[in-house]
């Protein structure tokens, strides 16, 4: 294999962005206060904070190893080409056939990468979690998701692979237009209809029955203006003690999902503030926002890999022998982490703007209390991290930290 000056290129943002991450999960360990902020003294006491501790301690160290691992393994396919000899090979395998020698090589690096996380996530679940109390996935659930999201993954991605592989024979250096118009279909589409389509592979939905909480959410609806009709209860429970809710769709397609843990642990005004909250990201068009700003997002990356897709010197950088679309892809891949992570600082920005924005309007209806104290009930019952570094905060946090929302809320009370 000859080393090119892309080679180095690949291997210096690979070993950066590593040594970045390294340095942010020092940071955050390092965070970790062991004394109990005075703001959530009324919610833990000496012993249940230290078990939060431990359950961040060693979730940590998990993490860390697995991107050991993941460092480790993608250095030595660099070094040794072995890239480009899987390439190679798949292109033996399939008589040189575009469509079919790139669906082969990533097919083949879908199906690694799950492997190689599969140790990672078992001990996660019958390990970690188990040991904590929140693990409620039986062996033979947990390998029916791993089936699932692997066949689910695998005909997807090929799917939206071989469109754009169709596109890339047919309309040359222009392919990258329609190739970005088809991802972007699939996006609203996979936005719109989420909920109807994926989450039933893996989880029962059912509509919220008559009675108290329905009649409250939608008295509160009413009285925002909101028209809501379709609030649907998930059956979380089967996997996990942890509770959450979500708001789904676009449009007539939009729906409240409730995880069945969120309505045993919460009580009805508080399901309903995090409901308001949820309410708020749509009156504030906070999803239509993030959907436009993925399609940005998704047309720069279309953009800027046509101008590689061709380059001889992308493909031998992996160690192939020639111009390849496969190999070229994966070398963009690696080499457009330093602008991913400026992107992803602005969406994460973004996004915490976002959460404070919904929970004002929650605030607005006279739910500050409640939805503090429903913050509270999710973050403990969860075992979350209460004291994160500001800078791990700002370049992996969607949403802001517990004290930071308690903070901004009780301002505004």
């Amino acid at each position: 294999m000859e080393y090119n000056i892309v080679f180095f290129l690949i291997l210096f943002f690979v070993v950066v962005e590593f040594c970045m991450q390294q340095m942010l999960s020092f940071l955050n360990r390092r965070a970790a206060s062991p004394v109990l902020p005075d703001k959530l003294i009324d919610l833990y006491d000496k012993t249940k904070y230290a078990e939060q501790q431990q359950y961040f301690s060693v979730n940590n160290k998990l993490g860390s190893i697995s991107s050991i691992v993941d460092f480790v393994v993608i250095i030595l396919f660099l070094v040794f080409g072995w890239f480009g000899g899987l390439y190679d090979w798949a292109y033996q395998v399939t008589s040189g056939s575009l469509i079919w020698n790139t669906l082969l090589f990533f097919g083949l690096l879908f199906m690694g990468n799950t492997l190689l996380s599969l140790p990672f996530d078992i001990y996660d679940t019958f390990v970690i979690e188990e040991r904590f109390g929140f693990n409620k996935t039986t062996p033979f659930l947990f390998v029916a998701d791993q089936l699932k999201s692997l066949f689910f993954g695998l005909f997807i991605g090929g799917l939206l692979l071989t469109v754009i592989l169709f596109l890339y024979q047919w309309l040359g250096s222009l392919f990258w237009l329609a190739g970005c118009a088809v991802v972007v279909l699939f996006m609203i589409l996979l936005n719109m209809f989420y909920s109807q389509w994926i989450v039933p592979l893996f989880n029962k939905q059912t509509p919220l029955p008559e009675g108290e909480l329905r009649s409250a959410i939608e008295r509160f609806a009413d009285h925002a203006g909101f028209c809501l009709d379709n609030i649907y209860v998930i059956d979380g429970s089967k996997r996990s003690t942890k509770a959450n809710a979500y708001f789904s769709g676009l449009g007539s397609k939009k729906r409240i999902v409730l995880f069945d843990t969120l309505i045993d642990e919460l009580t009805t005004e508080e399901i309903v503030a995090v409901l308001a909250h949820e309410t708020g990201h749509y009156k504030h068009k906070h999803t239509l926002q993030m959907l436009l700003l993925s399609v940005v997002n998704v047309f720069l990356i279309f953009f800027l890999f046509s101008w590689t897709v061709g380059n001889v010197a992308f493909a031998e950088a992996l160690g192939g022998k020639g111009s390849s679309f496969a190999l070229s892809l994966v070398a963009f891949s690696l080499l457009y982490s330093p602008l991913g992570l400026i992107t992803g600082l602005f969406i994460n920005a973004l996004s915490r703007k976002n959460e404070y924005q919904a929970d004002a309007f929650a605030a607005k209806y006279n739910l500050t209390e409640a939805l503090i104290s429903g913050l509270k009930k999710i973050s403990v019952r969860s075992l979350s991290n209460l004291t994160p570094h500001p800078l791990y905060v700002k370049v992996y946090y969607s949403h802001p930290t517990l004290l930071q929302r308690i903070g901004r809320l009780m301002n505004k009370a």
